[in-house]
């Protein structure tokens, strides 16, 4: 697993290269090596396994990630600070580490080899961005391991009739099993957040695809598109037979979008059959 026993303290890390948080980074670094250890563990059995992770700041992660056994590593970096982090991190890491200096949301994940997983404490501001383009490409991804704050974790597993089911709850358990793993306090961070986290897993299935990813997306965001109004209302407006649809999916006439069972939701995107019909301007 090369000589990672052997590398600086973090805190040497960070001094040595002046990686001071950035709040426009989104950067909030974990120092305590055993907490990125229990996150590599709760990600599964990574031998064999090539690790996609986002942002790795000073390398808590990347390090517990190396010494995982993963067949490689590759981590994305925007900052040219942590960058000079992980090519010090390179010489100890047997060839597994491989660097892209850049934005995450224009990395392309086949850059990875497969089977790939992704594993990473995201960063708050792009989180949502980035989730939605894995669910993408889901079909191409073995598990999603991430730390997101705490209220978005948990729209990710929220259940109908609450009011943290929405949109990406239904994208996310549409196309994945999500289970929300275990909370991480404020204070496991330098400098702290003002919120607690969550260490959250999907793990896409192969048996999600009835509808194009295209076709639920504009499902799912025209039905949310007014959260107060009874679904039957919202179709309507949108040209549809806002009854007859909601007949023909099973759905009480008079339900909201947040009263509906993510079965429910594919039978509408079938019935709507966004690929056949002109955009709406």
């Amino acid at each position: 697993m090369g000589n990672i026993s052997q590398l600086p303290p973090l805190r040497e890390t960070i001094a040595r290269h002046g990686l001071s948080a950035r709040k426009g980074l989104g950067q909030n670094f974990i120092l305590d090596l055993n907490l990125t250890r229990k996150i590599a563990r709760a990600a599964g059995d990574l031998a064999g396994v090539h690790v996609i992770e986002i942002g790795p700041g000073p390398g808590g992660l990347t390090r517990a990630l190396l010494e995982s056994g993963a067949a490689s590593v590759t981590v994305i970096e925007l900052d040219p600070r942590a960058v000079a982090v992980m090519r010090e991190l390179h010489a100890h890491a047997d060839g597994r580490l491989n660097i892209i200096e850049g934005d995450a949301l224009a990395f392309d994940i086949a850059t990875a080899p497969a089977p790939r997983v992704i594993i990473a404490n995201l960063p708050y501001h792009v989180a949502s961005q980035l989730l939605i383009a894995w669910l993408r490409r889901a079909a191409e991804i073995k598990s999603i391991t991430i730390m997101l704050q705490k209220e978005m974790a948990q729209r990710l597993v929220a259940q109908p009739r609450t009011a943290a089911y929405g949109r990406l709850s239904v994208m996310c358990q549409w196309l994945c099993d999500v289970k929300l793993l275990f909370d991480v306090p404020p204070s496991a961070f330098v400098p702290p957040p003002k919120v607690t986290s969550s260490i959250v897993q999907l793990i896409p299935r192969a048996d999600a695809f009835v509808v194009s990813f295209d076709s639920m997306e504009k499902t799912v965001a025209l039905a949310f598109s007014q959260r107060r109004k009874m679904l039957k209302g919202i179709l309507n407006a949108a040209g549809y037979d806002g009854p007859g649809l909601m007949l023909t999916i099973g759905a009480s006439p008079t339900a909201r979008a947040e009263e509906l069972v993510v079965d429910e939701f594919v039978k509408l995107a079938v019935s709507l059959d966004f690929g056949d019909r002109p955009e709406r301007t």
